[in-house]
């Protein structure tokens, strides 16, 4: 998503670099005020097609609500162990893995003409919970898997932003250098022009 700083975003902002921490971002602050951009199962559907975790126009057949409600709950299940991870302490995975239970679904090698071998999760998505399971099982490897020195929260401070650090030199500091870099930067040339 490109903005400007000052406008408010009308979508999620795509940008920790891991599907993971993006959910996690489902969360931010827009003008200081934390907001929750999934409203409604089609904000969840719609962001989940964007990340590529479901096929376009792939809308399961779930009682109204039931993919919000289980979206929001996997998202701070995670949100508490990934926090947890970061900081250094014991997380209860109890809540994860009752979502990892839930899941139907297996890895299988897709392999179409010239493009080469990939490996999808396919199965059962009869509930919300099955039709969130590849999310779930992503977080359950970034739990396990990922290098928390490089999983970070935006260094402004009025953005709550995670994002992993895949740059060369490891030194990443913001969410988005258009977002929040620059408005540090602007923040610090007024500074130094005010001394």
């Amino acid at each position: 998503m490109t903005a400007k700083p000052g406008d408010a975003p009308v979508e999620p902002y795509v940008l920790a670099d891991h599907p993971v921490l993006d959910m996690l971002n489902t969360v931010a602050r827009v003008d200081g005020v934390p907001h929750d951009f999934w409203q409604s199962d089609a904000d969840v559907l719609r962001w989940l097609e964007r990340l590529g975790m479901a096929a376009a126009g792939e809308a399961p057949s779930l009682p109204a609500g039931a993919l919000l409600a289980t979206a929001r709950a996997l998202r701070e299940v995670v949100r508490d162990l990934v926090e947890r991870r970061k900081n250094g302490e014991p997380g209860d995975p109890t809540e994860l893995n009752r979502f990892l239970a839930q899941a139907a679904s297996y890895r299988q090698v897709r392999w179409d003409g010239d493009a080469g071998p990939r490996l999808e999760t396919v199965g059962e998505r009869k509930s919300a919970a099955q039709f969130l399971a590849p999310l779930a099982e992503r977080a359950a490897e970034l739990l396990c898997e990922g290098d928390f020195s490089l999983i970070r929260v935006c260094e402004h401070p009025q953005c709550i932003l995670w994002f992993y650090d895949r740059t060369k030199a490891h030194r990443r500091r913001w969410c988005s250098m258009a977002l929040c870099g620059n408005r540090a930067k602007v923040a610090e040339f007024r500074k130094r022009k005010q001394k």
